[in-house]
């Protein structure tokens, strides 16, 4: 995402640095100064922050403390390190969420293995990691009381399980004057297996009714959370037209990639705009889309190889995107493919061909 970020930021005129943890990060080549550190560390953070006039973020898993200390010093940090404090730790979102009547599924905070494991009445249930969960990883769902053994040892949370119709994002920007626009909603299909995205519909195939509802939800979530910048609102929409929040990421996200191509203002525009206190973009879809992440295969881990590129390529509304990421591994993300088109019945088709036959293998 930070790669994205840049390309957007050129036409700008921005000379964006970056701090990475990898020193192979997709950006590293595109970017005037590239430091490899660790995020989570104090020194690093603001020793970097210094030689900047505004920080964002594109992982929440960052050093806050760091960020306070920039802030104070006169460093603008968007979002808010308070907000990214708030939103990296899933029990404190919930609290949020719960103590500002959002509405969200029911949950219970719990501390330990033994703690969750005594929750069996409130089966089924989604254990979630309190912190440095991402991209599927910190979440377990527990169906039945032999599930419980597959609880975190951690400070998490245990989510109801819901039953829904469909899951969907918005995403959502506000500027330092308060102006506020959103996306069209997206719907989302996650992998059964990594429970991470793997492909999504722009629109969502919702009653507008509904889009309303998610749509006043997201403003809801930024305006409350005072927050400057981009911000995905992952919700579900349950059988009966209901809709819930589950989660939120302060920064670009993975259901917004399709903008790039497929609306008037990308995800990434709109949020220089909002960090910039520049006018929010206007978020109309140009045409429907869809968007596929390109997952490292099963069973393959070492220097990636890129099979089936030509053939998706000779269809008309493709656009590849690859990261640049040299080593591949189960289910990492190495890029995402956009799909065009004012077919929904074709997008569908063409996004089972996609999946079938662009392979990321070493």
């Amino acid at each position: 995402m930070g790669r994205m970020l840049i390309q957007s930021a050129l036409d700008f005129n921005l000379d964006i640095n970056i701090l990475d943890p990898d020193t192979n990060a997709p950006c590293k080549d595109i970017t005037p100064v590239f430091e490899v550190g660790k995020l989570t560390d104090f020194n690093t953070v603001y020793e970097f922050g210094k030689k900047c006039d505004l920080v964002t973020i594109e992982i929440e898993n960052v050093n806050t403390d760091a960020l306070k200390q920039l802030q104070k010093e006169g460093i603008m940090v968007f979002p808010q390190p308070e907000v990214i404090e708030l939103i990296k730790d899933k029990r404190t979102q919930k609290k949020f969420y719960q103590e500002h009547s959002i509405p969200t599924a029911d949950f219970i905070l719990t501390n330990t293995k033994e703690e969750v494991m005594e929750q069996r009445s409130f089966l089924p249930a989604v254990n979630k990691l309190g912190k440095e969960g991402y991209d599927g990883r910190g979440v377990q769902i527990i169906r039945t009381k032999e599930d419980l053994k597959k609880a975190f040892e951690a400070p998490s949370l245990l989510e109801k399980l819901i039953d829904f119709e469909k899951e969907i994002s918005v995403i959502v920007a506000r500027n330092t004057r308060g102006e506020i626009a959103t996306f069209p909603a997206v719907e989302l299909v996650f992998h059964p297996e990594a429970n991470l995205v793997e492909y999504l519909f722009s629109p969502a195939t919702i009653h507008s009714d509904v889009e309303q509802k998610a749509i006043s939800i997201a403003k809801d979530v930024i305006s409350k959370l005072g927050m400057v910048g981009l911000l995905a609102v992952e919700m579900f929409v349950t059988k009966d037209g209901s809709v819930l929040v589950n989660e939120a990421a302060p920064r670009p996200h993975n259901s917004g990639h399709q903008t790039i191509e497929a609306n008037i203002t990308s995800q990434y525009e709109q949020h220089l705009r909002a960090i910039l206190n520049l006018p929010l973009g206007n978020t109309d879809n140009l045409i429907p889309s869809a968007m596929v992440n390109l997952l490292g295969e099963e069973g393959f881990s070492g220097v990636a190889k890129y099979e089936g590129l030509d053939t998706i390529m000779q269809k008309k509304g493709v656009h590849v995107h690859l990261y640049g990421k040299k080593m591949t591994k189960p289910f990492r993300k190495m890029g995402h493919v956009t799909l065009r088109g004012n077919d929904i019945k074709q997008l569908k088709s063409d996004v089972d061909f996609v999946k079938s036959t662009l392979k990321v293998k070493a």
